[in-house]
């Protein structure tokens, strides 16, 4: 299997991208290079676990997964790979895969201390071109785990943003992503909400009830989406800039007479 995934915060306007695509391709012609997303905002390794999240679970067992969001660039924070849930795993040890890491009963981990599968010279800020794209070319070219480096036993994990449930039987929910058409996704799921009476509070308004789609309700709305996570939208427009909130910004859900 060759297929590489990348996911990272280096966005569209400047060449870290191609060039990493470019470092796996030199090494591995026939590999197949499958952009996840490059828009995480920057730095944030919680937002790029989470679209990583919602993403691996569809591709083919052996997929390699790159991984850069790394705000550690250059210091002595490690580099892994990991090997779970029927994937690999190329990014810092810095927490990007704590959703991964929090679904998986069994995995592997090694540290990249090999050299040998690096480009030469290291650059201290750009490790997705030197160390994280020939270590996914060749783990693609069928190196074994652990001719790249030491076996780790703890990777690094951040605690992962829950629903908070309040005296009052409210429900705290977080936002967590905000994708490019302004949708608010939060980290409720939808086996957290009540079973009736559903009332969404955020920002000033308050929302009843579920949509189905983004083309249903009121102006401003809330339904479950393909991430199994609580969305709010709105209707032909960006609910992110109607209701000014941001990832890490507060919603409150209400059930029963509420």
């Amino acid at each position: 299997m060759s297929i590489i995934t990348l996911t990272t915060d280096f966005g569209a306007e400047d060449a870290y991208v191609g060039t990493m695509k470019g470092v796996i391709l030199s090494l591995n012609p026939s590999a197949t290079i499958v952009d996840i997303c490059h828009n995480i905002e920057p730095q944030n390794i919680l937002q790029g676990a989470f679209v990583l999240d919602t993403a691996y679970p569809y591709f083919p067992p052996g997929t390699i997964h790159v991984v850069v969001v790394d705000p550690g660039v250059g210091t002595e924070r490690r580099a892994i790979i990991l090997k779970a849930l029927g994937a690999f795993f190329v990014a810092p040890d810095n927490g990007v895969l704590s959703y991964v890491l929090r679904k998986a009963r069994e995995f592997e981990v090694v540290s990249l201390t090999n050299p040998h599968f690096w480009l030469n010279p290291v650059s201290s800020t750009f490790h997705g071109r030197d160390i994280f794209a020939p270590v996914a070319a060749h783990l693609s070219l069928g190196v074994p785990l652990h001719e790249f480096g030491e076996p780790l036993s703890s990777p690094v994990t951040l605690p992962l943003p829950e629903p908070q449930l309040e005296a009052d039987g409210s429900l705290i929910g977080h936002i967590i992503h905000i994708d490019r058409f302004g949708n608010l996704i939060t980290d409720i799921k939808e086996t957290d909400l009540p079973r009736d009476g559903l009332l969404i509070e955020a920002s000033g308004y308050s929302i009843k009830g579920l949509s189905r789609s983004y083309a249903e309700g009121n102006e401003i709305l809330a339904l479950v989406g393909s991430s199994g996570n609580l969305e709010i939208a709105a209707k032909n427009g960006k609910a992110a800039e109607i209701l000014k909130l941001r990832i890490g910004d507060q919603i409150k859900i209400k059930g029963g007479s509420a």
